[in-house]
């Protein structure tokens, strides 16, 4: 198969052409290629810093994740305001009455005996904490140590998400590959590929080299809005930080509102990683993930063509 090198996420010149043989909508105004590509055609997909920032933010996001989990677990209930303490009303809790483990959200209760509140450690001794031993880093209570890991990791978060979006938006990375075309935000738009995404219809051919809408949204959300919140969120959590930048406060209605929203946001990513794994898995796990270590990806063939 040939290698073709004008992909969408490396750049090509503005003066070529899209394939005479493709149709129009294959090719937006700010992508073309080089030369024609076709199902089973390999070619250059994603740029070096966007293979680096995508393995380093999975890897931030995990410690950080799981060192989260200990830190609540210190005082595992969230609240909305200025102010949070034993006797204040959570809006989210999760706790244990005897040896009885419950998760409980507003008025609703439900019992997580095994699993969050009350469970077994190693040796079969149940530990009343919110999240158990293998949830979290580290595995064994310690706040401090948690709180080492999460800061340490946060800082390689923040550092290479500024350094990511500052690269994007030079190599205009995020103007051309990310940003909806006019045609995409259309409704009808949308609903047809969330109807495809349903029926487990991925593109094929040239279409499989660029983003889709729903990954244009998802990614932009991602990118632009969760993980900023969760920089953010984290800084307002600080006494420290609040001394120089106690606008962050007014901005997030408080340190426990922040905390609230840094929760949430938190699992909303989680959210995107499982539904991220399982389209992956669905289009070709060999094929995406290859293409997000070396950059080369294999275009599915188009239907009916021939292998």
């Amino acid at each position: 198969m040939t290698e073709t090198t004008g992909t969408p996420d490396e750049g090509v010149a503005d003066d070529v052409s899209p394939p005479t043989d493709a149709p129009a909508e294959t090719f937006p105004e700010a992508e073309a290629f080089a030369a024609p590509v076709h199902g089973g055609d390999i070619v250059k997909r994603h740029r070096l810093s966007t293979r680096l920032w995508h393995w380093t933010n999975a890897l931030a996001l995990f410690v950080m994740l799981l060192s989260g989990l200990m830190i609540f677990n210190a005082h595992p209930r969230l609240y909305w305001g200025q102010y949070g303490a034993n006797f204040d009303t959570a809006w989210f809790e999760i706790g244990s009455h005897g040896n009885e483990g419950f998760a409980k959200l507003g008025a609703l209760q439900v019992k997580t005996t095994g699993l969050l509140g009350a469970w077994p450690d190693v040796h079969g001794v149940i530990q009343h904490r919110a999240f158990p031993y293998w949830l979290t880093i580290p595995s064994t209570y310690s706040l401090a140590h948690a709180r080492l890991w999460h800061l340490a990791f946060a800082w390689i978060l923040a550092i290479g998400l500024i350094g990511y979006l500052i690269i994007s938006l030079v190599n205009r990375h995020v103007q051309r590959d990310l940003a909806p075309t006019r045609e995409e935000i259309a409704p009808s738009h949308i609903w047809r590929d969330i109807k495809d995404h349903a029926r487990l219809r991925f593109p094929t051919g040239a279409a499989a080299a660029r983003y889709n809408i729903l990954q244009k949204l998802s990614y932009g959300a991602v990118l632009f809005v969760f993980l900023p919140l969760i920089v953010l969120t984290g800084l307002t959590m600080s006494p420290q930080m609040d001394s120089g930048w106690s606008f962050l406060l007014d901005i997030f209605g408080g340190r426990q509102s922040a905390r609230s929203i840094h929760f949430i946001v938190a699992w909303l990513l989680v959210g995107f990683f499982f539904v991220h794994v399982a389209m992956v898995v669905l289009a070709g796990p060999f094929n995406e993930v290859r293409s997000m270590i070396t950059g080369r990806y294999r275009l599915p063939q188009e239907k009916g063509a021939q292998p």
